[in-house]
């Protein structure tokens, strides 16, 4: 590591962490003027008193400053900073977020149908692939092998369509929002996660056969903003994401785990249980012919909450969670990591089968 790189890495950090932090109050003053404000009703939602939405504008505003700033001098270009991220992956991470974040402040606003929600994450997702973001390959679980997912290049007048990696992403992108999406119920969960994840992946960035000193400074610059705005999303939160905070979240890990070399596995033991929660309980909503995105308390961490656990102790417990299991995906190897992920998945199995008859008794 160099000076350049500190200078770099601090400077981004720092640059979104404080304008986060003092971003966030003007957010919220906007939004309780255009009534983009969540109010208590119903059994999903218990804060008690109206908290403004529109968080994730307070965190997106200092990543398209900070991020454009760094695109002019360069360091994404592969000169300083190895390997060289495009310029247009940067620029179609923005894009997609502009979309999620307009997207989501009409639904904040308007209370949208799930129908029409979905098109902005959709959009979103389909705006990365068209500025070249795609998962090229991942590396097979059973051996040291990879799996190419570059067979097939078709040429568009716009560019070139890769089969089956762009529908794979596509579909990897709207998993990782619809995860922090319905993850997003407790103060401070999504924000807390999101920075980890970023934080495991600046890590796996310097790793010596990975050496992506690139995607170090842009996974701590994503940190940064999430990190930032985390005191005014604590229990008890001043602020709450929004639809389109929380759907930002997983788009920028998901783009962040693809630029980093498709890191999938990794990311999927960070974000391993709210994954296995948001399938679970899809399952289960369909088991009983309910619509998969109605709201409820079904999820892991409303149940521990029903439980009679704090909301910052879970929120605390689930972050240490992630930790671990985002250490054993920067230090094992890929046949480790599915082996990893199997341990969550009997985790999550044995703690949901507890909790749901826990509060079934208890209720």
């Amino acid at each position: 590591m160099n000076a350049t790189f500190g200078i770099f890495l601090l400077a981004g950090s720092a640059l979104t962490f404080l304008c986060a932090l003092m971003f966030t109050p003007a957010v919220a003053a906007v939004a309780r003027k255009t009534g983009a404000v969540d109010h208590p009703s119903g059994e999903r939602k218990k804060h008690g008193r109206d908290v403004p939405l529109m968080g994730g504008l307070a965190i997106f505003l200092p990543l398209v400053v900070v991020l454009l700033l760094f695109v002019e001098q360069g360091v994404f270009d592969g000169v300083t900073f190895n390997p060289a991220i495009p310029a247009r992956a940067i620029i179609g991470l923005l894009l997609g977020g502009a979309i999620l974040i307009i997207g989501g402040y009409l639904d904040d606003r308007y209370n949208l149908k799930p129908a029409l929600q979905f098109t902005f994450p959709l959009a979103a997702a389909l705006m990365a692939v068209g500025f070249g973001i795609h998962i090229p390959y991942v590396r097979s679980p059973f051996g040291d092998g990879i799996l190419s997912f570059e067979a097939v290049r078709v040429a568009l007048p716009f560019g070139s369509f890769l089969w089956p990696a762009d529908p794979l992403t596509v579909i990897w992108l709207l998993v990782l929002m619809y995860t922090t999406k319905f993850l997003d119920g407790l103060d401070g969960l999504v924000t807390g996660l999101t920075g980890i994840a970023a934080i495991v992946m600046f890590f796996v960035a310097l790793r010596p056969e990975v050496g992506q000193t690139a995607t170090a400074i842009l996974a701590m610059v994503i940190a940064g903003a999430f990190l930032g705005f985390l005191p005014w999303n604590w229990s008890p939160a001043r602020v709450f994401l929004g639809e389109g905070g929380s759907l930002f979240a997983g788009y920028a890990i998901g783009i962040l785990a693809v630029i980093s070399g498709s890191k999938v596995a990794t990311t999927l033991l960070v974000l391993g249980i709210p994954l296995l929660d948001l399938i679970g309980v899809i399952l289960q909503r369909v088991a009983h012919r309910l619509p998969p995105t109605r709201g409820d308390r079904s999820h892991l961490h409303f149940r521990l909450v029903d439980a009679g656990v704090s909301v910052p102790a879970v929120v605390l417990s689930l972050y240490a969670i992630a930790l671990v299991f985002g250490l054993v995906g920067l230090f094992a190897q890929t046949r480790t990591k599915a082996v990893a992920f199997a341990v969550l998945v009997v985790l999550m199995i044995s703690v949901a089968s507890s909790l749901y008859g826990s509060v079934r008794h208890k209720h």
